[in-house]
């Protein structure tokens, strides 16, 4: 299964976080168990999801199974969480009785909320005791269902939160930048951005580096080709690429091969 051209979200259930956190977390999700869902994943063996810089917790509630990342292939275990960055194609090898809980934060929200940089977790596959108390991670795994698992880490990131009272000024003005360019329908390139953001374009450069590792370009990109590929999948006859900035379908489909590495005729598409 490959994110994005196929529904992955079909064999997960889905949470939105609460309103203060909307800026941070994209999404709360667990595997489904339910039979529904069991012919499906019998379907395949992979999860595969293309870049994103959107930091994500691994919290494995079933049995171990394998991820690769940058070229190697790791061995997770059953009782071991992870978290990753996203910022490589990322597949995971999966199994039917696979059960995964999962926090996945926007860009530069892991700072935000716990006080931890992203940019070090760059192509590694953290250990998540590492990151949150072991006691917190065992009563997540206790017998219970997807809504009491997301009230307990929601909980624990709300109080982080509030603790940290973070005021960083180079994550609000990452995080505005990326609001200017969604709200200008991600028409505008970084030097305009910037000078929108009443900023240098060698700043807002600094800031994504700083806060998300990456540039602004760059992550502008893949923002952009996230987008563009999700609404055309959704309503292809209805796509139009001027929306997304592009040129014209050329220009769309070459972005999305540069993105993806693959031709949208591969998926029949």
């Amino acid at each position: 299964m490959v994110e994005i051209f196929q529904d992955i979200r079909k064999i997960y259930m889905f949470s939105k976080p609460c309103e203060e956190l909307l800026p941070h977390v994209e999404f709360y999700s667990q595997s489904v168990l339910d039979h529904s869902a069991q012919d499906i994943k019998h379907e395949f063996s992979t999860v595969k999801m293309f870049p994103s810089w959107t930091p994500t917790f691994y919290i494995n509630l079933g049995t171990p199974y394998y991820i690769d990342l940058k070229h190697t292939r790791h061995y997770v275990k059953g009782d071991e969480d992870i978290l990753i960055l996203r910022n490589e194609d990322v597949t995971r090898h999966k199994l039917p009785a696979d059960n995964i809980f999962t926090v996945k934060f926007n860009p530069g929200s892991l700072e935000a909320i716990l006080g931890l940089n992203q940019v070090p977790v760059m192509d590694k596959i953290i250990p998540l005791h590492q990151i949150l108390p072991w006691q917190l991670l065992q009563k997540i795994k206790q017998p219970i269902c997807f809504e009491e698992r997301v009230e307990i880490i929601q909980s624990y990131l709300l109080a982080a939160y509030h603790q940290l009272n973070n005021h960083d000024h180079y994550i609000k003005m990452v995080n505005d930048c990326i609001g200017e360019y969604q709200a200008t329908g991600m028409q505008l390139n970084t030097s305009k951005i910037a000078e929108r953001s009443f900023i240098t374009s060698k700043t807002i450069n600094r800031y994504f580096n700083r806060v998300i590792g990456i540039s602004p370009k760059n992550y502008f990109s893949i923002l952009r080709g996230r987008n563009a590929l999700t609404a055309f999948i959704n309503d292809k006859e209805n796509f139009i690429p001027m929306d997304y900035g592009y040129y014209d379908l050329s220009h769309f489909h070459k972005d999305i091969v540069n993105f993806t590495g693959q031709r949208l005729t591969k998926h029949q598409l």
